[in-house]
C-alpha cells in the first residue's frame, strides 16, 4: 500500500515538474514573433528556391533547343537567372516590382494639376493653376527632381522602401482619358490608384498588394490619400504597430523676397494641441515622442500638408539651407519621417489627405484643422491675433470683395482704423496741449532748482504743479500704448496677406514685397541693394511727425539725456528694417503718419487753447482732490496718531 502511494506521489511530482518546466521555458511574445519571422523567412527562401529552380528549368529547355550554339548561349542565358536570383534575395516578395518603366499620370481639377509617378507611386509634380511666380513662371510646389516620399517597413528580414518599386495604375472609376490624365471640374470627383503587387514563383499575386488611392474633387485643394493593405499579414511586419513614412522636398522660390517671419519651414500640429514650427531662418531639426495630426512644408504664401485621419507618431523633422543646387530657384531642403499606425490586418486602410494650396485664412479655416495657424498673424499674443482675425481680416476681405485696387483698400482700411481710434487720438492731443501750456511754469521750476543735487526737489515741484493744475503727464502715454497693439498687428498682417501678392499700386509692382525705384550696384549692410520709395517716404514722414510732436508737447527740456537723439534715430533704424519688407506695410505706416498730421491740425483748429489755459488756472484755485487710495493711507495714519496736516516742518 505504501509502495503504491509512493508511486502515485512520484508521478505527481514528475508531472508538476514537467508543468513547471513548460511554463519556465515557454517562449515570450517577442520570441514567438521572432519565430514567425524566421518561418516567414524560410517560406520566402523556399519560394526563392522554387523560382530559381523554375528559371533553371526554363533555361535548360532553351539550352536543349539551341544545342549547336551551346557554349555561346550558355553564358548569355544564365544572366537572367542571376538577375532573378539577386532580385529575390534583395527584395523578397517585391522582387518583380523592382523592375519596370517609370510612367507619369495626372489628376487635374479647376485649381491644381498633380502628377503621379509609377516608380514609388509618389506625387512627382504639383502646379497651382491660378497662381504664377513673381517672374511670371508656372507656380510649381513640387517637381520630380527634388521630391521623394514612400513607406519603409520590414518584410522577411529585409528593409523595404516603396519608393524603389514600380506601381501599377488602376483606373478606379473607369474614366481614363487621353494622355493618361483624369480631369474633373465643379462638383465632380475622380479616383485613381497605384498598386504595388507582391510575387512568388515569378508570378504576380493580384490579391496581395499595397494600394495608394487618390481622390480629387473638382473645386478643392484637398487630395484624398488612402493607403490600403490587402492580404499582407505575412509580408509586412506589424510588430512595431507603426510603419515609417518619409517625405523630402526642396522648396522652390516663388516670391522675389521673403522676410524673416515667412521663410520656408516645417509646421506641425500636436494631437489635440497647439501648432509648432521649425526655424524659418536657419537650419533646424526636431525629434518628438508625441502624436501629431498634420505636418506641412510651408512657404510664405503656399503649403503642402499631409493630414492624418487619426494621428502620426514620433515625428523626426529637419530643415536645411541648400548650399548649392543646379537651379537657383530652390530655397531650402525640408524632410520628415513619421510613424503611421499599422496593425497588420488582412484588409487594412490608413486614411490620410493632402492639402496643396495657398495660405489664405478663409480657405484654411474651413477645414477646421488649425491649418490657418501657418499664417503669422501674431498667434503668440492674444490681443494681436484678435485684432487681425476679428477686425482687420473681415474688413480687409469685405473691401477687397468690391474689386478695388488694394492700394485703395489699404487707404480705406487706414481711414476706418483712424476713425475708430479718434477718441484716443483726441485724448492724446489734449494732453499734449495741456503740457505745452504749462511749459512756462515748468521752466520757472527748472530755473528755481538749477543744481543736479536738487533734481528730486525739482521733480516733486513739477509733479505738484501738474496735480494742482489737474493735468496727468501720463495721460498722453496711455492712448499711445493703446494704439501699439494695432500698429504691431499690422506689422504681422501685411507681409502675411496673400491678397496683396502681385497686386500693383503706383510704382510698386507687388504690395506683398518691397518696391524698388533704384537698384544699387552694391549691398549696404542692414539696408540692402535697392531703394524702396514707400519706406523712404515713411521714414521722412516719421521724422517730421517726431519733430511736430516735440513742438506740440513743449517738453523738450524735460527729456532725459539722449532721448531726443533716440527719437530721431529710431526712424533711421526702421529705414533699414522696412526696406526689404512688404511695400504694403510701408505704405500703411505712411498713410497713418499723413492722417495723423491732418488730425493734429484739425484738433488744433477746434481746441481753444486760451479757454483750456483758463480752465487750468481755475483748477489751481480749487482744493486738490485726494484719491481714494491716498485718503485711505491718511486715515490709517490718523488712527495711529499721525496727522500729516500738523507735522513739524
Amino acid at each position: 500500500m505504501n509502495n503504491s502511494r509512493n508511486t502515485i506521489i512520484g508521478f505527481l511530482l514528475i508531472f508538476a515538474i514537467l508543468i513547471g518546466y513548460y511554463f519556465l521555458t515557454a517562449p515570450s511574445k517577442e520570441e514567438l514573433a521572432e519565430q514567425r519571422r524566421r518561418q516567414d523567412s524560410v517560406m520566402a527562401l523556399q519560394r526563392q528556391k522554387d523560382s530559381i529552380a523554375l528559371a533553371r528549368q526554363i533555361l535548360a529547355d532553351q539550352q536543349k533547343a539551341t544545342e549547336p550554339a551551346q557554349e555561346v548561349v550558355a553564358d548569355q542565358i544564365t544572366e537572367p537567372a542571376k538577375q532573378l536570383t539577386g532580385l529575390v534575395d534583395r527584395y523578397g516578395a517585391f522582387a518583380l516590382a523592382s523592375q519596370g518603366e517609370n510612367k507619369k499620370y495626372f489628376l487635374e481639377n479647376d485649381l491644381v494639376r498633380i502628377g503621379l509617378s509609377s516608380k514609388g507611386g509618389r506625387i512627382s509634380y504639383v502646379e497651382l493653376k491660378n497662381f504664377k511666380t513673381w517672374d511670371g513662371q508656372p507656380l510649381i510646389l513640387m517637381d520630380s527632381d527634388t521630391n521623394q516620399f514612400g513607406f519603409t517597413f520590414f518584410s522577411g528580414n529585409r528593409t523595404i522602401n516603396t519608393g524603389n518599386f514600380y506601381f501599377q495604375p488602376e483606373w478606379i472609376d473607369g474614366r481614363r482619358q487621353t494622355g493618361d490624365t483624369l480631369k474633373v471640374s465643379g462638383s465632380e470627383e475622380a479616383r485613381f490608384a497605384f498598386r504595388l503587387y507582391t510575387s512568388s514563383d515569378s508570378i504576380i499575386n493580384k490579391d496581395q498588394y499595397i494600394e495608394y488611392l487618390f481622390t480629387l474633387k473638382g473645386d478643392n485643394y484637398m487630395l484624398g490619400f488612402d493607403v490600403n493593405f490587402r492580404n499582407l499579414t505575412q509580408t509586412v511586419d506589424a510588430a512595431r504597430g507603426y510603419i515609417d513614412f518619409e517625405w523630402s522636398s526642396d522648396l522652390r522660390q516663388q516670391e522675389k523676397h521673403t522676410d524673416q517671419f515667412n521663410g520656408a519651414t516645417i509646421y506641425y500640429k500636436l494631437k489635440d494641441d497647439k501648432v509648432e514650427y521649425l526655424s524659418e531662418t536657419k537650419d533646424d531639426n526636431e525629434s518628438l515622442k508625441d502624436q501629431i495630426q498634420w505636418v506641412s512644408f510651408k512657404e510664405q504664401f503656399f503649403s503642402s500638408v499631409l493630414i492624418a485621419d487619426e494621428h502620426f507618431a514620433d515625428p523626426v523633422m529637419q530643415v536645411s539651407t541648400l548650399e548649392s543646387h543646379p537651379s537657383d530657384r530652390y530655397l531650402r531642403s525640408l524632410a520628415y519621417k513619421i510613424g503611421v499606425p499599422y496593425k497588420g490586418s488582412p484588409d487594412e486602410s490608413i486614411g490620410m489627405s493632402m492639402y496643396f494650396g495657398p495660405n489664405k485664412y478663409n480657405i484654411l479655416r474651413k477645414y477646421k484643422l488649425d491649418l490657418e495657424r501657418q499664417i503669422p498673424l501674431g498667434w503668440s499674443f492674444f490681443l494681436m491675433q484678435w485684432i487681425n482675425r476679428y477686425a482687420v481680416l473681415p474688413v480687409f476681405n469685405f473691401l477687397g470683395s468690391f474689386g478695388w485696387n488694394y492700394g485703395i483698400v489699404i487707404l480705406i482700411l487706414t481711414i476706418l482704423l483712424k476713425i475708430v481710434l479718434y477718441p484716443v487720438a483726441y485724448k492724446t492731443y489734449l494732453s499734449s496741449a495741456k503740457m505745452r501750456l504749462l511749459k512756462p511754469e515748468v521752466d520757472e521750476i527748472n530755473a528755481k532748482y538749477p543744481k543736479k543735487e536738487d533734481a528730486m526737489k525739482k521733480q516733486q515741484a513739477v509733479m505738484a504743479m501738474y496735480k494742482k493744475a489737474g493735468v496727468n503727464p501720463m495721460s498722453g502715454c496711455i492712448p499711445v500704448l493703446l494704439q501699439m497693439p494695432i500698429l504691431i498687428a499690422m506689422f504681422r498682417f501685411f507681409p502675411a496677406s496673400i491678397e496683396l501678392r502681385q497686386q500693383a499700386f503706383l510704382w510698386a509692382n507687388d504690395l506683398s514685397t518691397y518696391d524698388s525705384i533704384f537698384n544699387l550696384p552694391f549691398n549696404i549692410p542692414f539696408y540692402g541693394d535697392h531703394v524702396s520709395l514707400f519706406t523712404l517716404l515713411m521714414t521722412i514722414s516719421t521724422i517730421i511727425y517726431t519733430y511736430l510732436n516735440n513742438q506740440m508737447m513743449g517738453s523738450t527740456s524735460q527729456q532725459l539725456p539722449g532721448m531726443k537723439t533716440m527719437m530721431y534715430l529710431m526712424p533711421i533704424m526702421f529705414l533699414g528694417i522696412f526696406n526689404n519688407y512688404s511695400s504694403g506695410l510701408s505704405y500703411y505706416y505712411l498713410l497713418v503718419n499723413l492722417i495723423t498730421f491732418a488730425q493734429m491740425y484739425i484738433f488744433r483748429y477746434f481746441v481753444d487753447e486760451d479757454k483750456l489755459h483758463k480752465k487750468i488756472q481755475e483748477n489751481k484755485l480749487k482744493p486738490v482732490k485726494v484719491s481714494g487710495f491716498q485718503k485711505r493711507l491718511e486715515d490709517m495714519a490718523k488712527q495711529r496718531g499721525y496727522n500729516p496736516n500738523t507735522r513739524k516742518k
